[in-house]
């Protein structure tokens, strides 16, 4: 699976902004997929994390009530949908994928269960 992230920017505080990635292949609807972040200077973090079918949805507390993670499976595209943003937003965002086969199937919010990466897309808020 390739993963493509897009719809970063430069946006204010409070605006709303939703992130994309796009997965190439013909199994992206059987794979866990999740979003997470590197703040300038800091670690990786879980942002977000879906199922392959939608019916689970996990959230870090910092973000949860102000984010929506959603996938659309025929499109391959799963989303970030990012409302009332913070300066503490600011990172670089990076979608991931985590394969059917792996121990434990599901959501993750270890970064390193993860199989595949996208390349990242900076999220710059201004305060």
């Amino acid at each position: 699976v390739q993963l493509q992230a897009s719809g970063g920017g430069l946006v204010q505080a409070g605006d709303s902004l939703r992130l994309s990635c796009t997965a190439s292949g013909h199994t992206f609807s059987r794979y866990a997929m999740a979003w997470f972040r590197q703040p300038p200077g800091k670690g990786r973090e879980f942002v977000a994390g879906i199922t392959s079918s939608s019916d689970s949805l996990h959230y870090s507390v910092p973000v949860r009530g102000r984010f929506t993670i959603s996938r659309d499976n025929p499109k391959n595209t799963l989303y970030l949908a990012m409302n009332d943003l913070k300066a503490e937003d600011t990172a670089v965002y990076s979608c991931a994928a985590r394969s059917p086969t792996s121990f434990a199937p599901g959501v993750r919010r270890n970064g390193a269960e993860y199989d595949y990466w996208g390349q990242g897309t900076l999220v710059t808020v201004s305060s």
